[in-house]
């Protein structure tokens, strides 16, 4: 990188360069980059995020759009929060995994009623049992005989710590 390179504006949305090589700004993650981390860490194919447009505003917020934008810069918001990059583990969004969590074919966790009901709460819960990896994990239920995603969770040490921001905890009634 050359001292007179782009620097990020937060308050601005920048489309995520395709490739590394195309990076312009320090530090931003590449469309590749985010399309490998979801397939790595989840399972989840690159082709589930065809036709999708991924965006930068602050530092390593990744904003997923269903479609193109021409130019977002003086928007607010585009699509939905997707990824937290920037940061030395990088985090999925409850509502990234919410939309496309059903794809994922690993570090996923199937919880039980109490479990999962727990987990909505916002309640941290012993997992000794997991023997999947460590680190962020996407914490589904049984609902209707389908697997549905409730939200991402953080194991390390044989605990589950729920991660479900406060304003979308919610109490579920336990169903057996």
């Amino acid at each position: 990188m050359s001292d007179d390179a782009p620097e990020n504006d937060g308050q601005q949305f920048d489309r995520v360069p395709a490739t590394p090589d195309e990076r312009e700004v320090e530090g931003r993650a590449s469309r590749q980059e985010v399309l490998d981390w979801w397939h790595e860490r989840f399972g989840i194919e690159p082709a589930v995020f065809e036709g999708y447009s991924f965006w930068e505003k602050g530092a390593g917020k990744v904003w997923i759009y269903n479609g193109e934008a021409t130019d977002p810069s003086e928007v607010e918001a585009i699509g939905m929060t997707f990824l937290r990059t920037r940061q030395e583990h990088w985090k999925p969004t409850g509502r990234a995994v919410s939309r496309f969590g059903r794809h994922a074919t690993k570090n996923v966790v199937e919880l039980g009623p109490e479990r999962a009901s727990r987990f909505a709460a916002g309640e941290d819960q012993d997992l000794p049992e997991w023997d999947g990896d460590w680190g962020y994990l996407i914490a589904t239920h049984e609902v209707a005989g389908e697997s549905v995603p409730i939200g991402v969770g953080l194991y390390l040490y044989d605990e589950l710590r729920s991660v479900v921001p406060k304003g979308s905890r919610a109490d579920l009634p336990v169903v057996e």
